[in-house]
């Protein structure tokens, strides 16, 4: 009988069967322990799947192998296969080699550029394109020399000699160059041109520009503040008769669609010609107007428009005003509508006789003048002062010798128009009855002076009146009534309109050079 526990499986007498060696010792057993099932259900291998890389139960066969593909036939051979020889004779390589190539660059062997034209250079050639190159396990990042990673360093850098005779750069792009260089160079000098030209016109060298401040609110009180609250409120008036157009200026004064202007403005329309008269407002708007009332002798006249409410003019007092007060007029002359031209207060109570022609009466204001630039087309517009408020109605210009209300001639700094104290009353009355009743001395006066005095010489007194009843005689001067300095025949027509009809007013007279105060009780006209 023999003993096999010195012999290893090769048949190899065992060292440690004699005592020579120590015994080996034999792996411990794997200690599996048991697997959940419910981590069995989750991770663990589908039914049916003994490996990592079974194949999918529908592409197994029917005895549970991967099932195989019948070998092509022998005609789809022939027409897919790789050919044994080439047309050359030569055994035919892979799809790789081109015709004529032998195999050895494939494997790797010797050979030299002109016999493998495939892969030139041989075993010596770029191992990335020779498929037969070993594998081999690149050094770790950071060991070695490897010189791309380094900084690529710069080209060569042409001068222009070479650029220009070394053939270094293609002679159609020289030339692309040249005429771009030509293109900027011209587009630049013309840019230049136009520049230096319009810099000339505007400043030349050495100009001294004036200083600049920043823009500033426009405040409360300024000219262009005013003219913003009180243009809303004034019209400009179209009067049609006929053929032949006219216009002027109104403002409104009452919320009722009242507007008050100038007798000369509106009076063609209330003539036998029966024209129309039309307002537009500054927002655009126009409507038909009608006139309420007239009174030739102050030429103040109140036509209204039906307006929803208007905005309307403060009144201010023309009783406040004093000369240097700055004032703005406000109209349309010449239809120029929405214009506004300030100046001052150049007198007040300045007694201004109207052209005939251009009112419906022989009228006589008792003025305020102005500088601000009035011109035909601004009467009936308002004149107001720093705050807003209406002081004056536009209504004359100093013209050619004379005050018309109607001239075509152009502003000269002498413009009048009438108080508003007195054509605000003059309003109401027209407004309340269509017409106005004035005081009446009963008499006809010329201007006269004896080179100390001036006054109003009576020419004629009318039977049965006011004068004739008080004792004026023809030939009197009159240079006083109630206490106001009369200095010429305007002036005591004016001074006479103060006054209420049947209200007794001391005349003061010079009568063959000796002073007389005569008490007369005015009429009515």
């Amino acid at each position: 009988m023999s003993d096999d526990r010195g012999t290893r499986p090769d048949g190899a007498a065992d060292p440690a069967a004699h005592g020579s060696a120590p015994p080996r010792l034999r792996p411990r057993p794997l200690d599996r322990p048991a697997t959940d099932p419910g981590e069995q259900a989750a991770f663990g291998r589908p039914d049916g799947v003994g490996s990592s890389f079974a194949p999918p139960s529908s592409h197994l066969g029917a005895n549970g192998s991967l099932p195989t593909v019948p070998p092509p036939t022998a005609a789809v051979a022939r027409a897919f296969g790789r050919p044994d020889r080439t047309p050359d004779g030569d055994p035919a390589g892979g799809l790789q080699r081109p015709p004529g190539a032998s195999g050895d660059a494939l494997r790797g062997g010797e050979q030299s550029a002109e016999q493998d034209p495939f892969w030139p250079g041989g075993s010596t050639g770029d191992p990335w394109r020779d498929p037969g190159t070993p594998v081999v396990a690149a050094p770790p990042p950071g060991d070695g020399d490897d010189s791309r990673e380094g900084p690529r360093p710069d080209g060569p850098r042409l001068s222009v000699r070479e650029v220009l005779f070394g053939k270094r750069v293609q002679p159609r792009a020289l030339a692309l160059l040249g005429v771009l260089a030509l293109v900027v160079g011209a587009a630049g000098g013309l840019v230049g041109h136009w520049t230096a030209t319009a810099a000339s016109a505007l400043t030349s060298p050495g100009a001294v520009l004036s200083a600049t401040e920043p823009a500033r609110e426009r405040p409360r009180g300024s000219v262009s503040e005013v003219a913003s609250r009180v243009l809303p409120a004034v019209v400009s008036l179209e009067v049609t008769v006929g053929n032949q157009a006219g216009n002027g200026s109104g403002v409104v004064i009452d919320p009722a669609g009242y507007v008050l202007t100038n007798d000369h403005v509106v009076a063609p329309a209330t003539g036998p010609g029966q024209g129309t008269i039309e307002a537009l407002f500054s927002d655009g708007s126009r409507v038909p107007a009608t006139v309420v009332g007239a009174d030739p002798m102050t030429d103040l006249a109140v036509v209204k428009v039906p307006v929803a409410n208007p905005t309307v003019a403060a009144i201010g007092r023309s009783g406040e005003l004093a000369v240097g007060d700055a004032v703005i007029a406000i109209g349309s002359p010449f239809g120029l509508a929405g214009t506004v031209t300030t100046g001052i207060v150049s007198a007040v109570d300045r007694p201004v006789r109207l052209d005939p022609e251009g009112s419906a009466g022989d009228a006589v204001i008792d003025a305020v003048q102005t500088d601000a630039a009035i011109n035909p087309g601004n009467s009936g517009g308002p004149l107001v002062d720093a705050t807003g408020a209406v002081v004056g109605i536009n209504t004359a210009i100093r013209s050619a010798g004379s005050a018309e209300s109607g001239a075509q001639g152009g502003s000269i700094g002498l413009g009048f128009a009438i108080p508003i104290d007195d054509a605000r009353a003059i309003a109401e009355e027209l407004i309340r009855t269509g017409r106005v009743a004035h005081a009446d001395l009963g008499v006809n006066a010329r201007s006269v002076t004896d080179g100390a005095t001036d006054g109003a010489q009576v020419q004629n007194v009318v039977a049965g009146g006011p004068a004739a009843a008080a004792g004026i005689a023809d030939g009197d001067v009159v240079v006083d009534v109630a206490g106001r300095p009369i200095a010429s025949a305007d002036e005591l027509v004016v001074a006479v309109r103060e006054h209420a009809p049947g209200e007794q007013v001391p005349v003061g007279l010079v009568r063959q050079g000796r002073p007389l105060t005569v008490t007369v009780t005015l009429g009515q006209r």
